[in-house]
């Protein structure tokens, strides 16, 4: 039987499925490469190195996260908006935590590609917005603070760092509560 060619999606694909089995730190070249049944040099037709495969990661990881946010937040508007793109954000990270993790592991600033993938999660949220009234440059802050709230507290979640006893759910559903009522105090300022 002839082997099928290997190609760049089925790459980030195998490094996506070792990351979220296994940890975001598990994933190496040698790593992706036993993933898919090949030798290491396969790979590089490829990816140009670890840190391109990472770069890789995290931009398969921000589309998936903006795709699902954005399903998230249709047919909804104001706190309800809010809550689910919230949820869906939690969702991804419960999902695909070492995909959502590959995010943070390759720097954005100078990568015209990454820059607009982060634009465009900001742009869904503050679409979201929208029910909320607020002027063009309060949406965009009132997004960038809601991108910052979720991962943080998705962050968090996903490494234990909450230890508390209280009910996490709970926690979530306050900081929801109080990030819309912050956004309707400057709706109406």
């Amino acid at each position: 039987m002839a082997r099928q060619p290997l190609d760049t999606g089925q790459v980030v694909d195998a490094a996506a499925r070792l990351a979220d089995r296994d940890g975001i730190d598990s994933v190496t070249l040698t790593a992706v490469a036993k993933e898919l049944g090949v030798r290491q040099p396969a790979l590089y037709r490829h990816v140009d190195s670890h840190q391109d495969l990472l770069r890789s990661l995290g931009l398969r990881g921000r589309e998936y996260l903006g795709a699902a946010l954005a399903d998230a937040a249709i047919g909804v508007s104001g706190d309800d908006a809010v809550a689910a793109v919230g949820h869906a954000w939690r969702s991804v990270v419960s999902t695909h935590p070492g995909l959502y993790a590959a995010t943070d592991r390759y720097p954005c600033a100078g990568d015209p590609e990454l820059e607009e993938a982060v634009e465009r999660i900001v742009a869904i949220i503050a679409q979201a917005l929208a029910g909320f009234e607020l002027d063009e440059d309060h949406r965009v802050h009132a997004a960038r603070a809601l991108r910052s709230a979720f991962h943080g507290f998705a962050h968090l979640e996903s490494g234990d760092g909450y230890p508390q006893p209280h009910d996490i759910d709970d926690t979530f559903d306050g900081m929801i509560e109080l990030l819309c009522a912050g956004i309707r105090s400057q709706a109406q300022q």
